[in-house]
């Protein structure tokens, strides 16, 4: 009978052991700025971006399940843990390539809504509501630091709440100023520079998703290898 290879058992025990620490950092880091007040003040974090850290403490959950699941999977020789792992990490997968193949499938209604999204944010800069003098003053620095105005159709998305907002300081660039209320104001909108923003980085984020599969199948061929070697035992 052929006996469990100790290089695969220790290499998988090890994998899934930085796989659960990784899991960890991710889940105490979202709990603790979900929780803590001190950190959301710090990092600037409002209600609104909650569901994102309540994602992370998702994610953060399941890879220290399935670390915990290979790791003693692989150490114990256990037929059953290693079974879990393999059919986690294959849904991750699985989810991971449906996510991708219906992002480029619905990529026009994806823009679509995001434009949605922009017309919403537009309403909130016209308003006077305590909600939307937060979105405004957090707008104000986006603008700043990207030479833009208002989301969608440049300073006018300001309705009558323009005051100083938007002020350009390189009156002579007719690319980044235009003339409007009697002052020089940045004519890009905000929309732009961050429609601009996502499809620069979509690149980087397929390059990761890719780097992930990879690892991931990495997985399943380990998990897969040291469950049969087990059963061979």
């Amino acid at each position: 009978m052929a006996g469990v290879s100790s290089c695969m058992k220790y290499s998988m025990f090890i994998f899934n052991f930085l796989f659960w620490v990784c899991g960890s950092i991710i889940l105490g880091v979202s709990i603790w700025i979900r929780v803590s007040k001190d950190a959301q003040q710090e990092m600037e974090i409002d209600s609104s971006v909650f569901a994102g850290v309540d994602l992370l403490i998702a994610v953060g959950s399941i890879i220290m399940i399935l670390g915990f699941l290979g790791c003693c999977g692989a150490i114990k020789e256990s037929r059953c843990m290693l079974m879990l792992f393999f059919i986690g990490l294959l849904l991750i997968l699985i989810l991971q390539v449906t996510g991708g193949i219906l992002g480029a499938v619905f990529r026009s209604q994806i823009e679509t809504t995001l434009q949605k999204a922009l017309q919403e944010s537009v309403n909130k800069l016209q308003s006077s509501t305590e909600e939307s003098k937060a979105f405004q003053e957090n707008l104000q620095k986006f603008q700043t630091m990207n030479q833009c105005c208002g989301l969608l159709n440049g300073p006018s998305d300001w309705g009558k709440n323009i005051g100083n907002n938007c002020e350009c300081e390189l009156k002579s660039s007719s690319d980044l100023c235009t003339y409007y209320q009697d002052r020089y104001v940045y004519k890009n909108p905000c929309g732009d520079v961050i429609i601009d923003y996502l499809k620069s980085h979509l690149l980087i984020i397929m390059g990761i998703a890719f780097g992930l599969a990879v690892i991931e199948i990495i997985g399943l061929g380990f998990s897969m290898s040291l469950y049969c070697q087990i059963g061979r035992k």
